[in-house]
């Protein structure tokens, strides 16, 4: 009887959490998808499948070598060492390009008493764990089939770094803003071709709860990340146009999505087709409105990147047995009114900034202060200020040993430096902390069980990869080759990430802490960029080999006016440059 009753007392400790949404299962929250979506998409699923093809398309980049997943590839974050450093937004060191760090360079500042924030610095360390992007060039267009853009070359010889280190994907569509400084409001504006008739006009669209495609229309045109400088999204839509979806990259047969030789069986055109209105998708409208089918697609594959299913959420449901005594331990010293974690880490999704907390609170969307974005002490407010006075997003808790190096400037590598971090309350307090920093109580006890309790919030699906978090291949940028003297950029050095299907992986993924301690090289874990690719042995397929729906019979014009094929819809483009 009392096992059958510990998951209520929980859930009543939740419940009394005064000014703050329960900690409940995630699995009852509602996904957030805007509310007139359906003016505008007549098949979601197909929309889902234009959005995970689009995110693990290596042909998006630039260089044809980098994808949205090649900086959220592990547990929606990245989980690289070298080349990974940059300046922070504003001061801050300088940065050896290439460098790879080890465990020994973290925290970033080390104190002479990790638990006294006054006590001697050992190292401090002013720079960001950001992203490898592409290498500095400037667009000089395209050759329609092929994955590489022209480009004039600059001072650039390595990968570029953001300035900002990576959040996971995974549960990002239940924050009400994106990006560390909230950028990506939830609100997305922008004008659309319409057909009326035999022509197309502008129409203006207004979405809610469509952050995820604000944040989604950053990444493809920055040149840090994605872009040579100077790329539209004319540009990008009339290179995709002309090659196969995915047409570098492994895709597993049972893919949840993608599978069956689905991806083989369309072009971008028809998957834009199928998944949106007809109205939107006319010829003429292809082109201009290939933003706004690029945010609604990979909003729409993100929004299936939820993790509901970790032993906490099966505990708070009523299973007893999901945590172990130690955890339980950690999940009441977690929600100790001394320890101050529920300030910024509350509800299902484990995040002030999510819609349950901004629901519950009632805030003004327009006062981030007030809607999960706080100031704690990571980094002097002058180097970055994030959305004013220091203040960034509360991440989700949700599968965190999974997603280190942690912060925005990525300067802590495992969770027991978080949890120390937090107990000496912040690094850097002047300019103010937020509510609660400066009250965090957590003893050697406290944080060992708590420690335990985030493991529970790992779902093993995200853990192995399995549906719908299995992908396609990737093969990822890890650093370059030093020996290239006199060379116009270094040579990449790249490390494959394996297509995993539906039912994922033999092995667990490697967290950040095991990568840096060498642990899982021997192939007990996956994601331990040890085996090596080569871009090149994966050629893009493009008009001229790729085969799929067609609006061609015997005796007619291939190219009628409403084909799909990929090689008629090139045709017109050429023609009308030819033409015009």
């Amino acid at each position: 009887m009392k096992q059958l009753l510990l998951p209520l007392f929980f859930a009543a400790i939740a419940l009394a959490q005064v000014g703050n949404p329960p900690q409940g299962s995630l699995k009852p929250v509602v996904v957030p998808k805007p509310t007139n979506l359906s003016q505008y998409v007549r098949d979601e699923a197909m929309l889902v499948a234009l959005g995970k093809a689009l995110f693990w398309d290596v042909q998006v980049g630039s260089d044809g070598q980098t994808a949205c997943a090649t900086c959220h590839f592990h547990a929606g974050a990245d989980h690289r060492v070298q080349n990974q450093l940059a300046p922070p937004a504003t001061g801050g060191d300088a940065v050896r390009a290439n460098r790879t760090l080890t465990i020994e360079d973290f925290p970033f500042r080390k104190l002479s008493n990790p638990l006294d924030r006054n006590s001697q610095p050992l190292r401090n360390d002013r720079h960001v764990f950001g992203s490898a992007g592409v290498v500095r060039r400037d667009y000089a267009g395209f050759h329609p089939g092929k994955h590489a853009e022209d480009a004039v070359e600059t001072d650039g010889r390595t990968r570029q770094v953001t300035n900002r280190n990576t959040p996971s994907v995974v549960n990002a569509v239940f924050y009400v803003r994106n990006f560390w400084d909230g950028r990506a409001k939830e609100d997305l504006e922008m004008t659309i071709h319409v057909a009326t008739g035999e022509s197309t006009e502008e129409e203006m669209v207004r979405l809610d709860n469509a952050s995820l495609a604000s944040q989604a229309l950053g990444p493809p045109l920055n040149d840090v990340e994605m872009s040579y400088k100077g790329r539209t999204w004319t540009d990008l839509a009339r290179k995709l146009y002309a090659l196969q979806p995915l047409g570098r990259q492994a895709v597993a047969e049972d893919d949840s999505v993608l599978g069956n030789g689905f991806v083989k069986g369309h072009t971008y055109v028809s998957l834009i087709r199928a998944a949106f209105a007809e109205r939107l998708t006319a010829d003429d409208a292809l082109e201009p409105n290939f933003s706004f089918y690029f945010g609604l697609a990979l909003q729409a594959y993100q929004s299936t990147l939820v993790s509901n299913d970790s032993p906490f959420d099966r505990f708070i449901e009523g299973n007893a047995s999901a945590l172990t005594a130690l955890q339980q331990q950690g999940l009441r010293a977690f929600q100790d009114a001394r320890s101050e974690c529920l300030h910024c880490h509350q509800g299902p999704e484990f995040s002030a900034a999510s819609f349950s907390s901004f629901r519950a609170s009632g805030s003004n969307p327009n006062r981030l202060d007030t809607l999960g974005f706080f100031r704690t002490g990571v980094s002097p407010i002058a180097e970055d200020a994030g959305i004013g006075n220091g203040l960034f997003k509360s991440p989700s808790l949700r599968n965190v040993a999974l997603t280190g190096p942690y912060f925005h400037d990525g300067g802590q590598a495992t969770l027991s430096q978080v949890l120390e971090f937090y107990a000496r309350r912040g690094d850097f307090p002047q300019g103010g902390l937020g509510t609660g920093m400066n009250g965090i109580v957590l003893s050697a006890q406290d944080r060992t069980a708590i420690l335990a309790f985030f493991e529970a919030l790992t779902d093993e699906r995200v853990r192995f990869e399995r549906a719908p978090f299995d992908h396609p291949a990737l093969c990822i940028p890890i650093g370059h080759d030093e020996d290239t003297t006199g060379a116009a950029a270094a040579p990449d050095r790249w490390a494959l990430i394996p297509a995993v299907g539906r039912y994922g992986n033999g092995e667990p993924l490697q967290t950040f802490e095991e990568l840096l301690q060498g642990i899982g090289a021997d192939g007990s874990r996956a994601h331990n960029l040890t085996q090596p690719c080569t871009p090149s042995e994966f050629p893009s397929k493009s008009i001229d080999t790729i085969s799929g729906p067609t609006a061609h019979t015997s005796g007619h014009d291939i190219c009628t006016n409403n084909s799909e094929f990929l090689f008629c819809y090139w045709l017109r483009w050429r023609r009308r440059r030819i033409w015009r």
